[in-house]
């Protein structure tokens, strides 16, 4: 025997005796989005017939625990939208050699199988020849879309080119690739925030003077990861006119520490400036200059803002009175979802994809990492 129960919108419903109801509920959601594809909450609530208050907290339920994913104001499966359909996904990483390579895999390897995807996960190994190669192998293994992130121009071009030949999307993440859609941040703007925090750091410690400016590329990337410094010496020059006076130079850090830290100590061995902003592509360079302003004992000549927000820049700045004093994050532990979510999009074709997704961008100084990261990264006191 059944009894009846009435919904919150009204109607009858038949419920067994045993049966829990919020279950049956998040259940009848479920299968509504398993037939729609992804629904904004008041279309779940009217096809549901249940009140939006009791949709909202179903699917914040059903996100939390990795069954449901929103998108700007839509839900969806976080398993895809064909049933029975399990998608297979090749992921191209750079290197495993820093922790912000490291995040994006993990959160990555994490995403996928909540989703229900088959994650191929390569490593490149800092090799052109080597990211090619994995390239390869992941076309071979017919695989629906690839996810690349691999920074050397050289072989982008013929990756996309071999990808396009098979029909395969590809993904670009961080650095872009021809006829790929681009996955990172806006390079001019995250540079231009890094700008304007040295400017402002040089107004409070040096009364605005400023006597060269250092910016810390890699060419091998292309020029839109370049942008950075590009949007990093606008934002240094708005804050201050007077700085455009000053001397600008530029190194190849190649995005490594020891390659930073050389480059930067044969320039301290021509500059014998006392004032000196900064402004570094990706964290290793920013702190690979820091060991070499360390090492020649001018630690105080230097201010240095990097790019990344990584676990090593955030501990760096805790020290008291560190010359590291910034660093643009980028939260690599969220691309994963993101990622994810964007190759659903692309694969099942429910919505039209930009050619850009820009992820979120903040900066992160000695000032606001407990607000960002709690107690454990509270900045050490001075003994």
């Amino acid at each position: 025997m059944t009894e009846g129960r009435f919904t919150d919108g009204g109607q009858a419903e038949k419920t067994a005796p045993y049966q829990i109801e919020s279950v049956g509920r998040a259940c009848r959601l479920l299968r509504i989005l398993q037939n729609e594809s992804s629904l904004a909450l008041f279309e779940l609530a009217e096809i549901s017939r249940l009140s939006r208050p009791t949709v909202f907290r179903l699917v914040a339920t059903l996100q939390a625990n990795g069954v449901v994913v929103k998108d700007g104001r839509r839900y969806r499966l976080a398993g895809g939208f064909s049933p029975g359909r399990r998608y297979k996904i090749g992921y191209l990483a750079e290197t495993g050699e820093t922790s912000f390579y490291r995040a994006v895999t993990r959160g990555l390897v994490e995403s996928a199988e909540r989703a229900g995807v088959d994650l191929v996960v390569l490593d490149s190994q800092h090799s052109p020849k080597v990211a090619l190669a994995n390239a390869e192998r992941l076309l071979a293994e017919n695989i629906d879309l690839i996810m690349m992130f691999q920074c050397y121009a050289q072989v982008a071009a013929v990756i996309s080119t071999r990808a396009s030949s098979r029909k395969t999307p590809l993904v670009a993440i961080e650095i872009p690739h021809p006829n790929a859609i681009y996955f990172g941040v806006d390079n001019c703007h995250a540079g231009l925030t890094a700008g304007r925090y040295l400017a402002r750091w040089a107004q409070q410690h040096w009364k605005g003077q400023v006597d060269e400016i250092l910016l810390i590329g890699s060419p091998r990337a292309g020029s839109l990861p370049e942008a950075r410094l590009t949007g990093s010496l606008l934002g240094i020059n708005e804050v201050l006119p007077n700085s455009a006076h000053a001397k600008t130079s530029m190194v190849n850090g190649d995005w490594q520490f020891d390659v930073s830290r050389d480059a930067v100590a044969r320039y301290l061995g021509r500059s014998k400036a006392s004032r000196i902003l900064v402004s570094a592509i990706f964290d290793p360079s920013a702190l690979g200059a820091l060991q070499a302003f360390k090492d020649e004992g001018r630690l105080q000549d230097c201010a240095i803002v990097g790019q990344n927000g990584s676990i090593e820049a955030l501990l760096q700045m805790r020290k008291p009175n560190s010359r590291l004093i910034g660093s643009v994050a980028y939260f690599p532990e969220r691309y994963g979802e993101q990622l994810i979510a964007l190759a659903f999009d692309i694969l099942t074709h429910r919505v039209l994809v930009p050619n850009a997704v820009f992820i979120k961008h903040q900066l992160l100084t000695p000032d606001n990492l407990k607000q960002h990261y709690g107690r454990e990264m509270q900045p050490a006191k001075t003994a």
